[in-house]
Formats: structure tokens, C-alpha cells, sequence
């Protein structure tokens, strides 16, 4: 296992030079690297309570001081002129799916795709450009873009008699495939329904092509494993595109069981020099027994990579009618989803978990899905439940009532707030007015002392952070039809957005005392934005621009360079 960086000794002498002098670094051990002085800035430090700063310093990959005296700089030291611009803590993205986000950048594009024939056109035009026998995967389509209707294998079978298909809906919980993929799974008339899943089928009884959560497994077994060489391709686009969008941390979310251990293919590009930004990993829950068995400490670890955990599944999705909900959708009145896992099964693994002292993110979308959750937590933790933070993942569709006993069990509503621009379109109709008035509950959450955390779920999402403080704070659906927010009641402000995306970020992940806020003795992680987006036309924030990402005091990029 490799150490952890931490230059204790260095800080506190750096600590003392500063006290005393307020604007110097230290001098006397020539081998110190030099220090980094920014000023001029708009420093919002995250601190609760603090002023924004205009000074930092930063040296060996930690803030040294933070404040408003201009630094007496020596001149092996460098100046940074902000210009008054606007700096906030490093932004971390609390749920991604970083390898399939980064495969997708070079997929087909699907995300909008707005009829039937521009669907099937875009999937057909991608397979031609491909070797016969290479899928087409990835996609992130939407149906509800044209009305709802599920799509069929008919659509495109005819021309792509080479190219086994299989493109996700962007919930992750539905994907769609051709014939050609569908005889490579093992899918046809005669396959038994999944528990936990289904295999659509036409009024014959043949597979359409459409699959739900576990109908979906035999078609993953099917899919060739990727190299190391296409895995670290594939983190190396998507670390790319993080960074250019001002995220310095990424927690990776491993979507089904059958996934594997992709903290391997993490832990090689780390190995081989390639990361630039933090990542910590949560593998499934599935693979509990053999964790536990191995000792969860013994995993390999460094400054940028860590193995934080596990994480389940416990419902599907509202898209794609598999969220667990105690009452019937709206719109498919002959289901309410199904749970993806037993309430006692479930409560194995979190007691397993808790003994060995392994964090845990589960995912739960429906009103019903979110209770089994927090009373299966509240079983195993008892009266230490605080101290376990669990997280509950999208935390989409609570109940009142699960709202307040998530906040009383210190339990982290782990969401995603552009989830609610972009559901918000058609959400109403799947479940009504009145259990549309918990949903996506971010002022809820907040008002009920509970803790929000923020992401994107990419690629389900668009991976930028300003696009999901828009969202937060305007919920203007992407439709353009609430200009005044879609249940407005549940705005907040930038300031808690800019909270969830870094303070309880890093609580989440047990890192408050290193990440989270910019303050002496904390890592030098921090974004250099144009504009100050408290002040800004809330209308523009996507359009803010990211003018620099550093991680560890290392400028990971910048604007124009």
C-alpha cells in the first residue's frame, strides 16, 4: 500500500513562520519547494461564517496561509494576479460513472435525439463506421424526447445485420438492443422474466429489445471486457473533460455487480502516472464477503486514489417505471417498480460492512425503496448511526417523513440536482401532484437539518458542476416551460449549492479535516472561476467560465493553454 502524502512536520514550522509574520514562507530549509502566492481574488473558503479571503499561499500541495495581506514574495516564489476573480474549494462530484462517462465521450450520441428516425438514424449511421461484429454501446437516449414510446428492435435490425446493439437509457436502468445482441445473450421467446427486471416484450411475446435493471445482466455478460489500454483511454477522457469543468474529486460509482473491480483499472492508470485529479472508488456491495475476507485496509491507496466503500442498489428508475414506489404509477397503473434486493439480505450487508468499518452509498429512487434503506441503516447502527454517515444515493422521491428521519440519523441525502431540470419535464405524470412536492427536496432536506451532498450521476447527467448549481438554485426544467422553477419551493441558494459540491462532499467521504474548505493546512484544491457566481445572473451560470483547476497545489488545467 502506498502512504498517504502528509507533511505534518512541514506544515507546523510553516504554520509558526506564518503566525509571526503573516505574509513570509518559511526560508531556511532550501529544499522546501517555493511557494505560491495568489492575490487579488474573490476567495470564497467554504468556512461557515468566514469572510471571502483575497490572499492565499499555497506550498508543497497545502494552503499555508489564507487572508488579506499581500505576501512579501522571495523571488524563487511565484505571483499569481486573480484579478479579482472568483476562487472557491476544489468542486467534487459526489456520484459519477467515470469509465462508462469517459467510454461514452466517443460513443454514439443519443442523449438528444428527438424522434424515433433520428434515434434509429444516429445508431445505424455509428455501426457503419465499425468493424462487423464491434457494438454499439453507450448512447444515453431518452424516449420521453418524443412522447414516450418505448423503442423496438425492428427499428434498426435491418441495418445493422453485423453490429450487436445495446444503447442505455440515461437512467442507467433501461437499455435497448438489436436482434443481433439479443441471440448473443440468450434472449428470446422462451426467457423467463428477471426477478428484479424485465424483458419487454410485443403482444406475441417476442423481446422487443427494450430490457429493464436485471434483464439487462445476460446482455452485460455478453459484451466483450475491455482492455487495459481501452479502461485507461477511457479514465483519461473523462479525467480530461472533469477537469475542464472545475471538478478536482470524483466519487466513482460502480453501476451493477457484474461490473467487477474496476478499482484495478484506477489503480493502474495511478500506477502509471496518469492521474491528474482525486478519485475515490465505491465497488458493489455484491462483493462484500470478499472484501471483507481480503481486509478492506490492505487495498492499495495514494494521494489521488482511494477505495472508499461500497455501494448497492435498491430500486431502478423513475424513467423507466423501476423506481419502488408504495403506490402505483400513474401512467403504468400494473406497477409500482420492485426493490432490486430484500430488506434482509440488504440488512446482512450493512452489518458485515459496519463491523469492518467500510463506508456505504445506496441507491434509492422511490418513496418506498428510500424507507426500506433507512430502516435497514437504523437496524444496524442503532444509536451509532451518526457516526456511520451512510449515504443514500439520488434520494430522489422521499416521503416527508423519510426526509426528517434521513436528517435525524445523519443520514447524507446524496443528489443530483440536474436530475430535476431534466425529470421535472415529464416526472408529474408518472406520479402525481402530491408525491411531486418531495421531489428532489433539496430546501426540504436542508430546512429538516439533514445533510445535502451534490453530483451529477454522469453519464445519466451532464458532468458540470455549474450546470447542477443552475439547476439548484433556478430549477428551470431544460424544457424552457418553468422559467420560475419547477416546484419552486425547493430552490436554495449558490452558497449551499457551492456547500454540497465541496463541505459536505468531503464530510461524506470522511475528508472534512483535509478537503472541503480553503484553510491553512488543507489541500491546496481549488478552482479559479470568471465570475463570481453569488453575484451573477443566475440565468448564466452554466456559462460561467472554469479559468483554472488545481489539484494539490499542481495547476491540472487552464483556460486557453
Amino acid at each position: 500500500m502506498k502512504p498517504n502524502h502528509c507533511p505534518f512536520v512541514k506544515f507546523l514550522l510553516l504554520v509558526c513562520v506564518l503566525g509571526a509574520s503573516k505574509v513570509s514562507i518559511a526560508q531556511s530549509q532550501v529544499s522546501e519547494p517555493a511557494a505560491t502566492h495568489y492575490i487579488n481574488g474573490a476567495i470564497w473558503t467554504g468556512k461557515q461564517g468566514a469572510a471571502d479571503a483575497s490572499v492565499m499561499s499555497v506550498q508543497d500541495g497545502r494552503i499555508v496561509y489564507i487572508g488579506n495581506t499581500s505576501p512579501a514574495a522571495n523571488k524563487n516564489e511565484k505571483v499569481v494576479d486573480l484579478k479579482g476573480r472568483f476562487v472557491v474549494p476544489g468542486l467534487i462530484d459526489n456520484h459519477v460513472h467515470f469509465i462508462e462517462g469517459g467510454s461514452g465521450l466517443a460513443a454514439v450520441q443519443l442523449r438528444d435525439a428527438a424522434t424515433p428516425e433520428e434515434f434509429s438514424k444516429r445508431i445505424v449511421d455509428y455501426a457503419k463506421t465499425l468493424k462487423s461484429g464491434q457494438w454499439v454501446l453507450y448512447g444515453n437516449w431518452d424516449h420521453e424526447l418524443w412522447g414516450g414510446e418505448l423503442p423496438n428492435k425492428a427499428w434498426i435490425d435491418a441495418q445493422t445485420p453485423d453490429n450487436p446493439v445495446f444503447v442505455m437509457r440515461l437512467d442507467g436502468h433501461m437499455g435497448f438492443s438489436n436482434s443481433v445482441a439479443l441471440k448473443l445473450a440468450g434472449i428470446n421467446a422462451d426467457s423467463t422474466q428477471p426477478e428484479g427486471g424485465e424483458i419487454v416484450r410485443n403482444k406475441m411475446g417476442e423481446p422487443t429489445g427494450v430490457l429493464k435493471d436485471t434483464g439487462m445482466n445476460p446482455i452485460f455478460a455478453a459484451i466483450p471486457k475491455p482492455s487495459n489500454a481501452d479502461l485507461l483511454k477511457s479514465i483519461e477522457a473523462a479525467q480530461n473533460h472533469a477537469l475542464k469543468l472545475g471538478l478536482t474529486k470524483v466519487h466513482v460509482m460502480t453501476a451493477y455487480p457484474g461490473e467487477g473491480d474496476i478499482y484495478d483499472a484506477f489503480q493502474l492508470a495511478d500506477q502509471k502516472g496518469l492521474l491528474k485529479m482525486r478519485i475515490a472508488v465505491y465497488t458493489p456491495i455484491e462483493h462484500w464477503k470478499k472484501e471483507i475476507a481480503a481486509g478492506p485496509g490492505n487495498k492499495y491507496s495514494s494521494d489521488l486514489l482511494s477505495w472508499n466503500g461500497f455501494k448497492g442498489l435498491t430500486d431502478g428508475a423513475l424513467g423507466s417505471t423501476t423506481a419502488w414506489f408504495y403506490d402505483p404509477y400513474l401512467d403504468a397503473p400494473d406497477t409500482n417498480g420492485f426493490p432490486l434486493i430484500a430488506a434482509e439480505q440488504l440488512r446482512e450487508m450493512v452489518v458485515d460492512a459496519n463491523a469492518a468499518d467500510v463506508k456505504l452509498a445506496i441507491h434509492a429512487i422511490g418513496d418506498q425503496a428510500i424507507d426500506m434503506v433507512i430502516k435497514v441503516m437504523q437496524q444496524a447502527a442503532g444509536d451509532q448511526i451518526k457516526t456511520r454517515r451512510y449515504r443514500i444515493e439520488h434520494f430522489q422521491h422521499p416521503s416527508a417523513a423519510g426526509i426528517r428521519a434521513a436528517a435525524q440519523g445523519g443520514i447524507i441525502a446524496s443528489m443530483q440536482p440536474y436530475h430535476a431540470i431534466d425529470d421535472g419535464r415529464w416526472a408529474e405524470k408518472r406520479i402525481g401532484p402530491e408525491r411531486i412536492k418531495t421531489t428532489y427536496a433539496f430546501k426540504s432536506v436542508l430546512d429538516a437539518g439533514g445533510i445535502l451532498s451534490f453530483g451529477s450521476d454522469w453519464p445519466v447527467a451532464p458532468l458540470a458542476p455549474l450546470a447542477g448549481i443552475y439547476a439548484a438554485v433556478t430549477r428551470r426544467t431544460i424544457d424552457g416551460a418553468n422559467p420560475n422553477g419547477w416546484q419552486p419551493q425547493e430552490k436554495i441558494s449558490v452558497e449551499q449549492a457551492l456547500h454540497a459540491y465541496t463541505v459536505a462532499n468531503a464530510y461524506a467521504a470522511f475528508e472534512e479535516d483535509v478537503a472541503g474548505t480553503l484553510e491553512v493546512g488543507k489541500r491546496a484544491d481549488f478552482v479559479v472561476l470568471g465570475e463570481d457566481l453569488r453575484k451573477a445572473d443566475q440565468t448564466k451560470i452554466p456559462d460561467v467560465t472554469i479559468e483554472m483547476t488545481v489539484v494539490g497545489g499542481n495547476v491540472a488545467y487552464r483556460l486557453n493553454q
